[in-house]
């Protein structure tokens, strides 16, 4: 049986010939309507509304050289983190009348250039990335060709870029401060690898702390994990519970929320009281920290903001000739709950 043949789209000739207008007109009608009458540009719309008419925004990003569209390259759409992120980006995206497009890195390299190449064919208005590496040359091969790109949640230090982060060395101290200042003289510090900036600033900070409050570096003990995740955060805690009970920390604190939840989960699901037996702080606020079986105490990054900060600045850039690339950087807060104060 054959098949029904498809329906082609309508086209602004159609428009043209039901209104009983110029191809010309109806140009005029979608990109300046200022230029037509308003009797003739009530027809040609009522026109477009009987026929189902579909305006090509694509076709028109090409002829102009520039879409209605920003985009944001997440590192990992598993983590409520960047998500929240991507929501500030959304809200200011639609305050400027542009829609906004989100790609998944998942943390890696060739993917993310995968993303960024797509992006710039499609003649995006600006990108903003999370970027693996945020040295890496792809992002200054999209700078090259012309493309605003504004770095979120990382620090690109040469100043070729926009970028909005948040003092992380700073977060880690706070975090640190705090458990100092109810009585643990043996933490744990749960995040890994190292050789993620945000990671690396965490510790700097807890270790400075740490340091500033005299206690023996060999105290602060580094139960170092492969992935930020809640599984890492149930195995960083199998790995503590295993320690013998002198050198077994009584607070821990986690780089990021996600693998303060895996602690916490392996924690009470083995029978250890938190924060009787284990305190523990972890790092981002997400919505899930407030709403765990006992509340987490944890250092809050402005996620929303940081996103809405980011998009203003890669709209700048796209529409300003006086642009000028900022480092924005946002100041953490903790905020104390159940899983330190009990």
């Amino acid at each position: 049986m054959p098949g029904r043949p498809a329906r082609r789209r309508t086209s602004v000739t159609d428009v043209a010939a039901a209104a009983g207008v110029s191809l010309g007109t109806v140009s005029n009608v979608l990109n300046r309507p200022e230029r037509v009458s308003a009797a003739t540009r009530e027809r040609v719309e009522r026109a477009m509304v009987e026929l189902g008419f579909v305006r090509n925004e694509g076709a028109r990003a090409l002829r102009a050289g520039q879409s209605r569209t920003i985009a944001y390259v997440m590192l990992d759409a598993g983590n409520p983190f960047f998500t929240d992120v991507a929501q500030g980006i959304e809200d200011a995206a639609e305050a400027a009348d542009l829609s906004l497009f989100l790609c998944n890195s998942d943390n890696r390299p060739d993917r993310e250039a995968k993303h960024l190449a797509h992006l710039q064919q499609q003649r995006v208005q600006g990108i903003l990335v999370t970027p693996v590496d945020p040295g890496a040359d792809v992002l200054d091969t999209i700078a090259r060709h012309g493309t605003p790109l504004v770095i979120v949640d990382r620090i690109r230090h040469d100043g070729a870029f926009c970028s909005v982060a948040v003092d992380d060395v700073l977060g880690g101290r706070l975090a640190v401060e705090h458990l100092v200042d109810r009585g643990h003289r043996r933490v744990a510090f749960v995040g890994g690898p190292l050789s993620i900036g945000q990671v690396r600033d965490r510790y700097d900070g807890a270790l400075a702390a740490w340091t500033d409050a005299g206690l023996p570096p060999e105290d602060l003990v580094v139960v170092p994990t492969r992935t930020l995740t809640v599984a890492e955060g149930r195995s960083a805690g199998e790995q503590l519970a295993a320690l013998p009970g002198p050198r077994r920390p009584t607070a821990a604190f986690c780089a990021n929320d996600l693998l303060a939840l895996g602690l916490l989960q392996q924690s009470t699901g083995s029978g250890r009281r938190v924060p009787g037996e284990l305190a523990i702080v972890g790092y981002d606020d997400i919505e899930f920290a407030a709403a765990a079986a006992v509340p987490l105490t944890s250092v809050r990054q402005p996620r929303q903001e940081l996103g809405a900060m980011a998009a203003d600045l890669v709209l700048d850039e796209a529409t300003n000739p006086a642009h000028a690339h900022r480092q924005v950087t946002f100041t953490p807060e903790l905020v104390a709950r159940a899983s330190t104060l009990g």
